[in-house]
């Protein structure tokens, strides 16, 4: 069986390079939200390159790509593999992307070798994974799943009070299309992913074969004050919704570290209205996002911002706490981790066990199907800034594995 790995990595770093360049911050990292003109020419891009490998391309009614190489079996269920294109703002060319094109480069192996499998073959490219325009996160594999149904689906809005499913329209995508998927035709689930943290970098081992997805929440918390003059109210006559939002971030280290397990506590975005600067703020909505391997640290944090809710509520203050997320600590499927782990040891190449401390479409699909993840060393251990970066041979490396893991999975021949 032919891999040519030089071939493979140049056209990896090709397809890297070109998918960086649908960013609306050129110079200042990849900003590619969902639905947006940059989201638009990324996934013209994959289907192109899916069609390319001899693919069958569709789309679902959240945008999700899928290119089809069937098998030999009527009706079978598919071996998914890929992962998502969408981008924080201002991140990296990798996160995301990189299992998109490891997935894309696993197909070209099959369509190479002229492999016919018996089960299907999907790679997949998923939307609003890192629920930067629409919140909670991992949109496009939950609402596969079902977790997010139309209704809700509906209800979403960005931050400017955009519907998605405008936002969808707006770029030429129909919204009407089936959403959910019926887990019988999902066989396994693959993903590669950066690893985003400096372990692999560190060991200077390549691949690192997921056992665990760690749990974690988000949720948005808004506290409501009372406008005025920042010059003619007094102070202790003030409602200042930032300073109640101030006192409780700054009290999040805290909460993590005495929760210990490894919990982490973070709140990455922060809106403040109406945004004056001479005008005392009447609402703030911040996030905390909540992680841990273990759920009951979890589910405890989440009670003590709530306690922190309760507390701060008084003196014409108002704070109210909405859970946009929650997805408990996931283990892979062990019999797929085992497949992984010897197929890098029949290729020679080095591999260890890792825990993902991020979030990823695996982790809702390990309810539904059985999925096996990869990681390959972030440089530096960066990820969502413009200095991420991998190494294109690492994800070549773990395209041969993949694609070893999906042979068998597919039972090609």
């Amino acid at each position: 069986m032919e891999t040519n790995l030089n071939q493979v990595q140049a056209r990896i770093e090709s397809h890297i390079d070109e998918l960086s360049t649908f960013t609306a911050t050129p110079g200042k990292g990849t900003t590619r939200l969902t639905y947006s003109p940059e989201d638009l020419q990324a996934r013209q891009y994959i289907k192109m390159k899916m069609e390319e490998y001899g693919l069958t391309v569709r789309e679902d009614g959240f945008g999700n790509i899928f290119g089809k190489l069937e098998g030999s079996l009527k009706d079978a269920p598919s071996v998914l593999i890929g992962s998502h294109f969408d981008s924080v703002p201002n991140g990296g060319s990798y996160d995301g992307p990189a299992g998109v094109v490891a997935g894309l480069e696993v197909a070209a192996l099959f369509a190479e070798n002229k492999l016919t499998p018996k089960y299907p073959l999907e790679v997949i490219a998923l939307v609003e994974e890192e629920g930067s325009r629409f919140g909670g996160g991992l949109m496009g594999s939950r609402g596969i799943v079902g977790l997010l149904d139309e209704e809700g689906f509906n209800r979403l809005k960005d931050k400017d009070g955009i519907y998605a499913v405008d936002a969808m329209k707006e770029i030429g995508l129909d919204p009407s299309l089936p959403k959910k998927r019926d887990p019988k035709t999902m066989k396994a689930y693959l993903e590669l992913h950066i690893e985003q943290g400096p372990i692999l970098e560190e060991k200077a081992i390549p691949i690192g074969v997921v056992e665990a997805i760690v749990g974690l929440t988000q949720l948005e918390v808004t506290v409501k004050g009372q406008a005025g003059h920042a010059g003619t109210t007094p102070m202790d006559r003030r409602a200042d919704a930032l300073v109640t939002a101030a006192k409780m971030i700054a009290e999040f280290p805290d909460l993590a570290e005495s929760e210990g397990g490894g919990t982490v506590v973070t709140t990455g975005r922060l809106n403040v209205f109406p945004n004056g600067a001479n005008v005392i703020p009447d609402r703030t909505v911040f996030t905390v996002d909540i992680r841990s391997g273990k759920e009951e640290n979890v589910l405890n944090v989440i009670e003590k911002v709530k306690d922190l809710a309760v507390f701060y509520s008084k003196q014409g203050i108002e704070v109210s706490v909405e859970q946009l997320l929650y997805i408990q600590p996931k283990e892979m499927n062990k019999d797929i981790v085992s497949l992984l782990k010897r197929k890098s040891g029949e290729l020679d190449i080095p591999k260890c066990s890792i825990n993902s401390g991020a979030g990823h479409d695996a982790m809702v699909f390990s309810d539904f199907t059985n999925v096996g993840m990869l990681f390959i060393p972030s440089k530096d251990g960066l990820s969502h800034c413009p200095e991420e970066w991998s190494d294109s041979r690492h994800i070549a490396n773990a395209v041969q594995v993949l694609f070893e893991a999906a042979k068998k999975l597919t039972e090609a021949e």
